[in-house]
């Protein structure tokens, strides 16, 4: 677990919407001019945890399961409830300029650059934004575009790119002032398999690089698996599970899968209570000449729906 050194520590953080509602109809319009009804929606309830510097986390969860609101309350666009949020030791609700400086919140169904304009102009523009000097933007600039292979791309007006390549440079325009904390939410959405390789080859390359703090939603799998060892599955506002990612299937999943190659090339797949893994494949090896055996955790999809499902079902 994180220690002394925590880029991101979060406290019994809360956020609880308030929401109009009224029934359908004329007259339930009507009086809603006069007396409007709301409820409290509790999106993000009490959740604590921590992360160190330089350390890349999956924050796990179904649509609606708290984790957006949970990234903007960490990069100050949202104001919690309750509880306590600090990242690099600074409140991010405050907005400080140093804060600021230091974080980026990279959202990859949301357009950042300038739409009209070639990505270098919104370069420019965030260069001026951030007071980055023009001596260290250039070397900073011609880097990630080099990393990101868009050299050709940010010429262009960004409403001519392609879904991918527009990701790719909102990226470059992301990190443009080298970020300590990155928030990545879905930063790989509806994207090819090719452009997601390629998004998560750089972000490994970065964090490597600068040493970086990455927090990533993601319900891409293979972007989980590529760049976190560390996950937090949160669930209806809470966190079910925080912990290695090798870990989860031992908590969560309660079989384990025996593939075999047999006598004359038959397969054999096996599905058996974890506890019953060493029996089964003893069993099998004493019974059949075995030409090649493999012992497999489910796929990590499956066992985040099983922690859905536990969660749902308590």
């Amino acid at each position: 677990m994180p220690d002394s050194s925590s880029a991101v520590r979060v406290a019994g953080l809360s956020k609880v919407f308030r929401v109009p509602e009224r029934e359908a109809g004329l007259l339930a319009a009507a009086k809603s001019l006069v007396r409007r009804r709301t409820r409290d929606v509790c999106a993000v309830d009490a959740i604590s945890f921590e992360i160190g510097a330089g350390e890349v986390v999956g924050f796990l969860g179904p649509n609606g399961a708290g984790k957006t609101t949970t990234l903007k309350m960490l990069s100050g666009l949202l104001y919690p409830s309750s509880g306590d949020a600090t990242v690099l030791g600074h409140r991010p609700s405050q907005r400080e300029r140093e804060f600021l400086r230091q974080i980026t919140l990279v959202m990859g169904n949301r357009n950042q650059l300038q739409w009209d304009l070639p990505a270098l102009d919104s370069f420019e523009l965030n260069r001026a934004i951030y007071r980055i000097p023009r001596n260290d933007f250039r070397p900073v600039r011609d880097e990630l575009v080099e990393l990101l292979d868009v050299g050709d791309l940010v010429r262009k007006p960004v409403r001519n790119l392609s879904l991918g390549e527009r990701m790719k440079v909102e990226i470059v325009g992301a990190l443009l002032h080298r970020p300590r904390v990155l928030f990545l939410d879905e930063p790989t959405i509806g994207l090819d398999v090719t452009m997601q390789r390629r998004i998560r080859t750089f972000l490994a390359e970065y964090n490597q690089r600068y040493g970086a703090t990455v927090l990533l939603t993601s319900h891409y799998m293979a972007d989980v698996e590529a760049l976190c060892k560390r996950v937090i599955v949160i669930h209806h506002g809470r966190i079910l599970f925080d912990g290695q990612l090798a870990a989860l299937a031992d908590r969560f999943a309660a079989y384990k899968t025996i593939e075999a190659v047999v006598g004359d090339g038959e397969r054999i797949s096996l599905r058996v209570p974890r506890n019953e893994t060493s029996q089964a494949t003893a069993r099998l090896l004493a019974d059949h000449e075995v030409h090649d055996l493999t012992v497999e955790d489910p796929p990590i999809e499956d066992v985040i729906e099983l922690v859905f499902a536990r969660e749902s079902a308590e």
